[in-house]
């Protein structure tokens, strides 16, 4: 980690608290959006197995393959069975997929895999862990970026270089991978249960490029980003993206089958440019055990959308050591534990119950420090 991760970190947050805030005040139904879509979520919380049938039943259908693992055991299986070896891999940013460690089994069976986020390519380039869950290599300033970028990829830059030509150095050395990739792997904002559809939630393009570009297409995602309806993915798409500070996002991508057209005789044929192949794998991971816990199940709410971390005075000191990577902070004292079985996150706490910030910034108003009291007193 950067020395001088806390300047870059208080940078943020002001960014962050001021963007949500300005999102919030010019568009007042944000909030009434989340609090419906509390409802909405415990809904399926409260019946998964039901809900997961209903989805793999629908993703079937669009002439997708459905796939519910219990484990990253299950996944890597279900992965070399899909990808094989020697395959150029690109990947969008998914907080599932690292969770059961899919760059480091596809990589052990001689793939290339580059992930195609400007954040988490930097942490990738680095070898180091994500620092927030929604922007990975937020502890970093231009200046070491500029170092990276220079050591690791032999790109023409310097101290003096702007911010603008390092993202645009980038996208240059991104262009060769995206057409070049025989595989693309996505994770999910939202995923809806009466049309399979996977929403994707983006501003950099990378999602939509690494969803589209390759012939075969693979999602990896827990089962809590089931929703029951289209509306419902939609909803979920507008409240992350409101609450992580960036709305409206520059793209909101809906991928419900294999590429195809309908263009000769109204005929419907796949593939057509886009991808042969649309591969969704639904990670449990210990969400279900979660959700019939009253006490845990309202972690399986988190939308994903950082804002916690902002507003904790932990993380504003510990950063990125605070949580089992990928997840940290507030929410990732949660986390750790759901699907790590990690109790040291929430042990890491004295006394949670004291600030209560977490759960008032929230947008589907967890109630973080209860749940992390409730781990503290569990036995591993």
């Amino acid at each position: 980690m950067t020395t001088n991760w806390k300047a870059s970190l208080e940078v943020a947050i002001k960014n962050n608290i001021n963007k949500v805030s300005k999102i919030l005040n010019n568009y007042s139904y944000i909030e009434n959006l989340s609090s419906k879509l509390t409802e909405i979520k415990l809904k399926v919380i409260e019946n998964l197995e039901y809900y997961l049938d209903k989805c793999k039943e629908s993703i079937e259908k669009n002439g997708g393959n459905f796939y519910f693992v219990r484990n990253s055991q299950e996944a890597h299986k279900i992965l070399f069975n899909l990808v094989g070896k020697n395959k150029k891999i690109i990947m969008s940013q998914s907080m599932t997929a690292h969770e059961i460690g899919v760059i480091e089994y596809l990589t052990s069976l001689g793939n290339e895999v580059i992930e195609s986020d400007l954040g988490e390519f930097l942490v990738q380039i680095a070898n180091e862990k994500p620092f927030h869950i929604l922007a990975p290599a937020l502890h970093m300033s231009k200046e070491k970026v500029a170092e990276l970028l220079r050591e690791k990829l032999n790109l023409q830059v310097d101290k003096n270089s702007s911010i603008e030509d390092l993202v645009r150095l980038v996208r240059e050395y991104m262009r060769d991978k995206f057409t070049q990739a025989d595989i693309g792997i996505t994770g999910a904002n939202a995923i809806a249960a009466d049309t399979g559809s996977i929403i994707l939630v983006e501003n950099e393009g990378n999602a939509r490029i690494t969803s589209s570009f390759p012939s075969t297409h693979i999602v990896v995602a827990g089962v809590e980003k089931i929703v029951p309806t289209f509306q419902d993915a939609i909803i979920q798409a507008i409240v992350q993206s409101a609450y992580a500070g960036f709305f409206p996002p520059a793209y909101i991508s809906v991928i419900s089958s294999p590429s195809f057209t309908g263009d000769i005789e109204l005929r419907r044929v796949s593939p057509s440019h886009g991808p042969k192949q649309l591969n969704v794998i639904l990670v449990d991971n210990g969400r279900i055990k979660a959700s019939k816990d009253e006490i845990l199940k309202e972690a399986l709410l988190c939308i994903r959308c950082g804002r916690c971390h902002f507003h904790c005075p932990v993380y504003k000191e510990y950063g990125e050591d605070w949580g089992h990577s990928p997840y940290n902070g507030p929410m990732g004292a949660m986390w750790s534990y759901l699907v790590f079985n990690d109790l040291q996150p929430a042990n890491f706490v004295k006394d949670s119950s004291e600030c209560l910030e977490c759960m008032e910034v929230c947008p589907l108003k967890i109630n973080i420090p209860k749940i992390i009291d409730y781990i503290k007193n569990k036995k591993s």
